[in-house]
């Protein structure tokens, strides 16, 4: 396969800007598929030519793949890379780039719309033999009662299509059980046209530990560490980082080896992330779900291992296979993400649109700001409030810690309200600094917050 020389963006924001440097650096030209918001963004301006696919919406713009495989056609580029969110794990984009003879720089269809249903992607876990937690489908709410009697409370009742949180129940008491599975059914049908559901038991103390895998598409597969990502606010990501701090080796290995079994299994092609969750208490780790795509908080493995996954993510597509052996991954040290979002932590973390007055990003050795945001940016009420990432590598995770500390000090935003002070009080929190917290830790972190925080507001 001749090698890649042009490729459309499918995406905006900081994903947008991050593609662009990559292809820069490789030579590859690069288009860019703008919403009206975004022509006068950053990606706009860095990428080699801009298109413009549609009005702000979202589902008037960067979700209408018949309209991003056309522009790619139309500007005669080789590739699509979709980045994270949007079109990126739509098998739809992924069936019309096949059949209109463009690269998809991902997973091919079949691949996308296997680990897309969970209840599939359950079953190929299991088939794989990679664990997982006690539960099943539940075509009905007579079933879900019938089967949340067998697995006991507490449980979770989820959706089939879903993700994010939206369509997931959590049930204590078995008598509120037929309640939520309506629920749940309803809001999956009303958020992904899927009212499919299924449940699986609660994990009380568990951690999100997640697996970064590499496919050639052939049944080749590697692994780059895995990354932990339990602090999380209503199932959304925070921080994230790597290695996972407080996990025995064994365990660690274990859980390596579940995700590259589970991914090879499915001839996986490209970049991906195998989720799981550990259970702390019972000291056993369960399969979540498969992302197919490049995942937000891919900055961390890229800063423990020195590879660039957009480059090897192109490589893969364009036929080179895969150009690191397992051997080759020799992660070292430790690295955080802190996730910059455009939300007021004082009204619930409601987001924040705006423009951008002034910015102040940090820098200096082991230092990475990943962002879209420069004075005078706009920030569009229409998509994710995401601003930037700050990640920071050191020698050890107490080092990362301290150098993330001083990036963050070093950090200003104005014109719009941001979550840094809550990133910052984090950072100086004991329990976050002990390692090893898991996904209730935030709502915990926030109640010990709100003494000072009303103090300071009410003195």
């Amino acid at each position: 396969m001749a090698s890649i020389q042009r490729i459309l963006i499918a995406n905006r924001g900081e994903i947008a800007v991050r593609v662009i440097r990559t292809c820069q650096a490789l030579g590859i030209e690069t288009v860019l598929a703008a919403s009206q918001a975004d022509l006068r963004s950053l990606g706009a301006q860095m990428a080699d030519r801009t298109l413009c696919i549609g009005p702000a919406p979202s589902g008037e713009s960067y979700l209408r793949a018949g309209t991003v495989v056309q522009a790619a056609m139309g500007a005669a580029c080789d590739a699509i890379h979709p980045g994270y969110g949007f079109l990126s794990e739509r098998a739809e984009l992924a069936r019309l780039c096949e059949e209109n003879g463009v690269i998809l720089i991902g997973p091919t269809q079949g691949q996308i719309e296997a680990v897309g249903d969970k209840l599939r992607a359950r079953a190929a876990a299991e088939a794989a033999g990679v664990p997982v937690a006690p539960g099943g489908r539940a075509d009905t709410v007579e079933d879900a009662v019938a089967l949340g009697a067998r697995i006991g409370a507490p449980l979770l009742v989820k959706a089939v299509g879903g993700g994010g949180g939206r369509g997931m129940k959590r049930v204590d008491d078995l008598k509120d059980l037929a309640e939520a599975a309506s629920l749940a059914s309803a809001e999956a049908e009303a958020a992904f046209g899927d009212s499919r559901i299924y449940l699986e038991r609660f994990v009380a103390r568990g951690r999100h530990v997640e697996v970064q895998v590499l496919g050639d598409g052939a049944g080749g597969v590697i692994h780059l560490g895995e990354r932990d990502c339990s602090v999380q606010r209503r199932y959304q990501k925070l921080i994230e980082e790597s290695p996972a701090p407080r996990l025995a080796p064994e365990f660690r290995q274990a859980i390596l080896e579940a995700g590259v079994r589970y991914a090879r299994a499915l001839d996986y092609r490209g970049a991906g992330t195998v989720e799981f969750l550990v259970d702390a208490d019972r000291g056993e780790f369960y399969f979540l779900e498969m992302n197919a795509r490049l995942q937000v908080e891919h900055p961390v493995t890229e800063m423990v291992t020195g590879a660039d996954l957009v480059a090897e993510q192109i490589a893969i597509a364009q036929g080179d296979g895969l150009r690191l052996a397992q051997d080759d991954v020799r992660p070292e040290g430790a690295s955080i993400e802190c996730r910059i979002n455009a939300e007021d932590p004082a009204r619930g973390f409601a987001p924040s649109p705006g423009t951008v007055t002034r910015v102040q990003w940090p820098a200096g050795e082991g230092v990475r700001v990943d962002t879209h945001i420069t004075d005078g940016a706009s920030v569009p009420p229409f998509y994710d409030s995401l601003l930037a990432k700050l990640i920071v590598h050191g020698d050890t995770r107490a080092h990362a810690i301290a150098r993330l500390r001083e990036a963050l000090a070093e950090t200003r935003i104005e014109g719009v309200a941001t979550n840094l002070d809550f990133h910052r009080a984090v950072l100086a929190d004991g329990e976050f600094a002990e390692g090893g917290v898991d996904t209730g830790f935030c709502a915990r972190f926030l109640e010990r917050a709100a003494p000072a925080a009303k103090k300071a507001v009410h003195g």
